[in-house]
């Protein structure tokens, strides 16, 4: 295949999958099934949680480190689901069949407040975050894979995902702590 008929062949594959997704969102995932209105719950919960926790003075360095979290974890999410890693078996939008409840709203805020809780009263961030990561992977993973919102496969064990998760929120924590420095120095 020359340049153009692969283009051709990847967009033609391409439409197909979104159709596919189109009518398995209709079919399984639409406003009638309990998972839609489960994923509504959890994409609104916690942001509602953040209004009204949220340390307005740090709300820039806060949201900033939040931010940070919620863009790393979209881009692994989309990672591990292209590879058919961590399977999203119900979503919002069919054009987007990730878990954007819990990739921008349950896992930022989670780790945004323990931030905030961490840097306002001297905690150990980094215990902190273990903590935190154990109980999301091994409560969070295991209750939506028991519910069936999500599979794993391919070799993708609950330990992965909780490594994946230290290795976003310490980079996140590191980037945000650098941002911070160059901050002062200003």
């Amino acid at each position: 295949m020359d340049y153009k008929q692969f283009w051709n062949s990847i967009n033609q594959k391409n439409d197909e999958i979104i159709t596919l997704y189109a009518n398995y969102r209709a079919e399984y995932s639409d406003i009638t099934s309990w998972q839609f209105w489960m994923i509504i719950f959890t994409l609104i919960l916690p942001l509602v949680i953040l209004i009204f926790t949220v340390d307005r003075r740090r709300i820039f360095e806060l949201f900033f480190y939040g931010y940070t979290v919620h863009i790393m974890s979209t881009y692994i999410d989309m990672v591990l689901g292209r590879k058919n890693l961590l399977i999203h078996n119900y979503f919002i939008f069919s054009a987007l069949p990730n878990a954007i409840n819990i990739t921008a709203s349950v896992i930022p805020v989670v780790y945004l407040l323990l931030y905030q809780y961490c840097t306002n009263k001297g905690k150990n961030f980094y215990l902190y975050s273990v903590i935190t990561g154990l109980l999301l992977t091994y409560g969070l993973t295991t209750f939506n894979e028991a519910i069936g919102l999500v599979t794993l496969s391919n070799g993708m064990t609950k330990f992965y995902i909780f490594l994946l998760g230290i290795v976003v929120t310490y980079l996140a924590y590191w980037f945000t702590r650098l941002m911070k420095n160059i901050e002062n120095r200003l």
